[in-house]
């Protein structure tokens, strides 16, 4: 079964406030507060984050539909490369920017501005520094989505309202300071956020793990950058210590309450809407590998597990294919942020690479896929069956090593649409379905700039177009070197 981090988001959210008299000093107006508690800027953050991150809108995140996970059923235009329709690209860069990183600043603004002492000081260091691993996650989003992006200009509001976009492989080695910085400022023994913290709880070990998981995905990202001497930065986060055993990971949980709920839920049960069906490229290559988590993702259609034919224009009906497991459609599923499984994967690749990670590639590989599965609510005996198949077995599996790892992890990515989408960049594996009427170099390694960026900061945008090659979705970025 998965494992549950659930936390109260309501009660959270009013923490912080607490109930006082009636009797207001004259010039406080009690309907517009002047001064957020730093917990409560730091729980919407996250539940920005989340929600972002994690979304299924057409509107904010089609990143399902670039990893060809899932197929529309009804209007293709998304699945078909359409951002400017519906302005995708400028929701994903606001919501980032404007409901995470600028309530995070502020955290770090308000707690700068406080100058704490004592005991108060060490707890506002590991608030910080949990800060500033939120604002290295996203800004790594931001960057990996588009290239070069305000950096060190963003967030100034109206003293620069026309920010630079800085290089984003610069900007990516500033974040490796910046995260190696947070990891080395936690206080050991002292509180952060508490309960304020959705994810850990204010568990500052917990951070820690994250912040080199997060160090250890990061590196190998850039590993086909040799200026980042990508060895010697994951072998420093797996000295550290990242996720080593099954469930092990950073999960965000819903309490299954309207608006706070598992995008799916929402958009099926909530909107009442069927819009989407899994494709056709990841139900024939789970069907070619009899893949024995099918069973748990997917239902059957007239005995046989059917998806649809990815970028038709068409469409088709939702009766006609399979469709999601109930598992999918919980309110309180969790969002899986990191785990072992991803880490894994990671290993096995940088064995492949020469890193010195400990084991074999084969034995990280086996241990993602088992861990993958186990965490979907399969068995040891399922994936000791599957990885005994010759198509699926590390020593005789089609292809070289970056075909066998980048096929596997795509699968196990399954419903984290960035991270599948992110992963088939770089490595270019599997070998996703060409959509009618385009080519295979026509699907997108990058989202567009956000389209009123163009009329809002158009020297800016014009300078950082020019500065990767065009502003296409099929501009190849610094990481996506093969």
């Amino acid at each position: 079964m998965m494992k549950k981090l659930t936390y109260f988001l309501i009660g959270v959210l009013l923490m912080g406030v607490g109930v006082t008299s009636c009797e207001l000093d004259d010039n406080i107006d009690p309907k517009n507060a002047t001064e957020v508690p730093v917990g409560t800027l730091f729980t919407n953050a996250q539940i920005e984050f989340v929600n972002q991150y994690n979304s299924m809108s057409v509107n904010r995140n089609i990143s399902r539909l670039l990893a060809q996970y899932w197929m529309e059923t009804t209007y293709t235009n998304e699945s078909r490369y359409d951002f400017q329709d519906r302005g995708i690209p400028d929701t994903y860069w606001s919501e980032f920017y404007r409901d995470v990183l600028r309530d995070l600043k502020e955290v770090k603004d308000i707690i700068a501005a406080a100058g704490y002492t004592g005991g108060l000081a060490d707890q506002a260091a590991n608030q910080v520094a949990i800060c500033e691993i939120m604002e290295v996650y996203t800004y790594t989003l931001l960057t990996e989505t588009f290239g070069n992006v305000p950096y060190t200009e963003a967030l100034l509001g109206l003293e620069n309202t026309l920010p630079k976009y800085d290089d984003a492989a610069t900007i990516y080695a500033d974040l490796f300071t910046r995260l190696d910085a947070a990891l080395n400022s936690f206080v050991d023994g002292a509180s952060s956020f508490g309960n304020a913290d959705l994810l850990f709880g204010g568990d500052i070990a917990k951070w820690e793990t994250l912040g080199n998981s997060l160090k250890l995905r990061m590196g190998m990202r850039m590993a086909d950058v040799p200026s980042f001497n990508s060895k010697s930065v994951v072998e420093a986060a797996v000295t550290a210590g990242v996720y080593e055993a099954n469930l092990e990971g950073a999960f965000f949980g819903y309490i299954g309450t309207d608006p706070h709920v598992n995008t799916i839920y929402s958009g099926f049960v909530i909107d009442n809407r069927s819009d989407y069906v899994p494709s056709n490229t990841l139900i024939d290559k789970m069907n070619a590998l009899n893949d024995p988590r099918r069973p748990l993702w997917f239902t059957l259609k007239d005995g046989a597990y059917v998806g649809l034919e990815y970028g038709l224009t068409a469409g088709g009906t939702y009766d006609a294919y399979s469709h999601f497991t109930d598992m999918f459609f919980e309110p309180t599923l969790e969002v899986v942020l990191a785990d072992y499984a991803e880490m894994e994967f990671y290993l096995a690749e940088a064995v492949e690479r020469g890193y010195a990670v400990g084991g074999t590639a084969e034995e990280h590989y086996n241990n993602a896929i088992t861990a993958n599965i186990l965490y979907y609510g399969g068995t040891a005996a399922d994936a000791a069956a599957y990885l005994a198949q010759p198509e699926v077995a590390y020593s005789t599996a089609a292809g070289n090593w970056k075909e066998k790892i980048g096929t596997q992890k795509w699968i196990a990515m399954y419903n984290r649409g960035v991270e599948g989408w992110t992963e088939w960049r770089r490595l270019d594996f599997p070998i996703l379905n060409v959509p009618e009427e385009l080519t295979y170099g026509d699907i997108p390694v990058r989202y567009p700039y956000p389209y009123d960026e163009n009329d809002m900061n158009p020297d800016s945008y014009a300078a950082a177009a020019s500065a990767i090659g065009g502003d296409l979705a099929t501009t190849k970025l610094w990481f996506d070197v093969n």
